[in-house]
């Protein structure tokens, strides 16, 4: 299966022109006016404290990134702030040019859900919700989130749209309302070293064209789900364990929408042409891996171990439309 990747991080990350260093006495205010006055390739730097945020930063033009000290720089969501923390996209009134080549990197994100109020934000013209997630990431190629924690958030840890060839590396997220990680339109991204975990729903929520992507060296415990996934074609996960998930290990679909006669699967929402190599799931609620339609064909599963999960091993439709090789269920 051939993915077309690329690497976000790299040269148009190197060597930042100007770089503008602020302690923890600065507010969001002043973090956003930093980053506004960056040209180019510009950094931001913050320094090890707690950073109070009521209104989301926002990293809105080209070549630009922000970064922390490491994991005692901490961005702390005011209570009653209902907004994400960081937004990695263009000004929200004009999106029709991708935002291109920003960064975020080297802190912590901390939502402080159980004194949030609401879980939607904001919507924008194109019907895009923003929800209050530790990072959004919005209609933008070659983003780079690496070494980077989200917790506690009202909605979700990270979650993507419109994303091109991003890299997200040592992420990890945990006890957030929803998901750890969720991504919709997101095509040609790599997502290597997460550990996502102890989530209130998935792990990892795959939905809406979540086409052409790599995951490698993942861990989920702990979540409802680990992964949930619909609508995503050819894409590759590596070396993933999931375990103690309250539900399944894997819940991988097609598409269903209301109408007047019921529910019915939408045409073309399918999960196609996915491969998971050296898969263990084990000691989960439900099923390790469970495919609930047919239509989900072209699916392959290697090399993988499914251990005392509750109600056992693979479950799929009579048709078994997901290959399986050198799998061992326990």
């Amino acid at each position: 299966m051939a993915l077309a990747l690329g690497l976000a991080g790299n040269a148009a990350y190197a060597k930042p022109p100007v770089i503008i260093t602020l302690s923890a006495t600065s507010s969001g205010a002043e973090i956003q006016k930093a980053l506004d006055s960056l040209p180019p390739k510009g950094e931001v730097i913050l320094l090890e404290g707690r950073y109070e945020i009521s209104h989301p930063l926002r990293l809105r033009h080209d070549y630009m990134t922000l970064s922390g000290s490491g994991p005692k720089t901490l961005l702390h969501l005011s209570a009653a702030a209902n907004c994400p923390v960081v937004i990695l996209g263009p000004p929200l009134t004009r999106g029709k040019r991708p935002l291109s080549h920003v960064r975020l990197a080297n802190l912590q994100i901390y939502g402080n859900r159980r004194n949030q109020k609401v879980e939607l934000w904001r919507t924008v013209g194109d019907g895009s919700e923003f929800n209050n997630d530790g990072v959004e990431i919005w209609n933008v190629n070659d983003a780079l989130v690496e070494h980077v924690t989200c917790s506690r958030c009202r909605s979700g840890g990270l979650v993507s749209s419109k994303a091109r060839r991003m890299v997200v590396s040592d992420f990890e997220s945990f006890d957030n309302q929803f998901d750890g990680l969720a991504c919709y339109l997101t095509e040609d991204c790599q997502f290597q070293d997460l550990r996502l975990h102890d989530n209130i729903a998935a792990g990892i929520s795959l939905d809406l064209a979540f086409n052409h992507n790599l995951f490698t060296n993942v861990a989920l415990f702990g979540n409802d789900l680990g992964v949930f996934m619909r609508y995503s074609k050819d894409n590759v996960f590596k070396a993933m364990s999931i375990w103690k998930c309250r539900h399944d290990g894997v819940f991988m679909a097609q598409t269903a929408e209301p109408s007047t006669n019921g529910w019915h699967l939408s045409p073309g929402t399918e999960c196609t042409g996915n491969d998971f190599e050296n898969l263990l799931v084990r000691d989960c609620g439900g099923r390790a891996f469970r495919v609930n339609d047919a239509s989900c064909t072209n699916n392959m599963i290697s090399a993988a171990q499914f251990r005392r999960n509750r109600s056992g091993g693979m479950s799929q439709p009579a048709s078994n439309p997901v290959v399986l090789r050198d799998v061992v269920e326990r």
